[in-house]
């Protein structure tokens, strides 16, 4: 008798687009959720059981077309497949729905607070963060939880997410040589993980401040020399 595998019957991640090919019409669109994967990958050197997607499709039925968040965070699941890395991410392969959805607002709403809401609530994906850096009045980041098939607003900056382990909020630095307010993932003291720029800055700042520290102790053992000999004690043979 043959065995049926339903699962043999649906198209795989190599069959399957990887975006919906809808150009971005913001830059952030790409450079904060590169960002969020950029951190995730110095803040998690050695864990290998997380994906971080960008723009990539999430296909949820073989009959529909894939949701194509602008970033997703997954758990549980194969940092890499191999050399070609993931084409797109199938849920009937994977079997993990993302913990995390982030929608960056561009100028033109692509129903970021109706119909994608409403479609990640219904997936069933615990966090929906929106991120709008044309507002002025109301909060630019928004994080919202799945309770009861709803998602609740949490307030804060950084909000903390205990099922991640991670914090996520918005603050002003540096990235890609850009100055303006970027999304960062935070510890659990609302300490913001910095970008890699600012950790090869950091790195440089505390070799050179090593330096100048044992230049400092040298010159400071030559003056004593130089202040035992005036003494008339000879320092080499103390």
């Amino acid at each position: 008798m043959l065995n049926y595998n339903p699962l043999a019957c649906l198209p795989s991640s190599e069959e399957l687009p990887d975006s919906d090919d809808t150009p971005v019409d913001n830059e952030l669109q790409d450079l904060i959720p590169g960002l969020l994967k950029a951190l995730l990958a110095m803040a998690w050197p050695e864990r290998m059981d997380w994906f971080f997607g960008v723009d990539m499709g999430i296909y949820y039925d073989p009959d529909l077309p894939a949701i194509v968040p602008d970033g997703f965070l997954s758990l549980g699941v194969e940092r890499f497949y191999d050399e070609n890395l993931r084409p797109s991410y199938v849920l009937w392969e994977e079997k993990k729905l993302p913990i995390l959805v982030l929608e960056v607002v561009s100028q033109t709403y692509r129903g970021e607070y109706s119909t994608k809401k409403a479609d990640y609530a219904r997936l069933g994906i615990l966090y929906y963060v929106v991120y709008n850096p044309f507002r002025r009045r109301k909060p630019r980041l928004e994080v919202y939880k799945l309770v009861n098939n709803v998602y609740e607003l949490h307030d804060g900056n950084p909000v903390w997410l205990p099922e991640i382990g991670l914090g996520i909020g918005i603050e002003r630095g540096t990235y890609l040589g850009i100055p303006r307010e970027w999304m960062y993932w935070y510890n659990q003291q609302g300490q913001r993980f910095l970008t890699p720029e600012e950790d090869k800055k950091l790195a440089q700042q505390q070799a050179q401040q090593s330096e100048q520290k044992a230049q400092q102790a040298q010159q400071e053992m030559q003056l004593l020399r130089e202040r035992l000999r005036s003494l008339g004690v000879d320092p080499d043979l103390i």
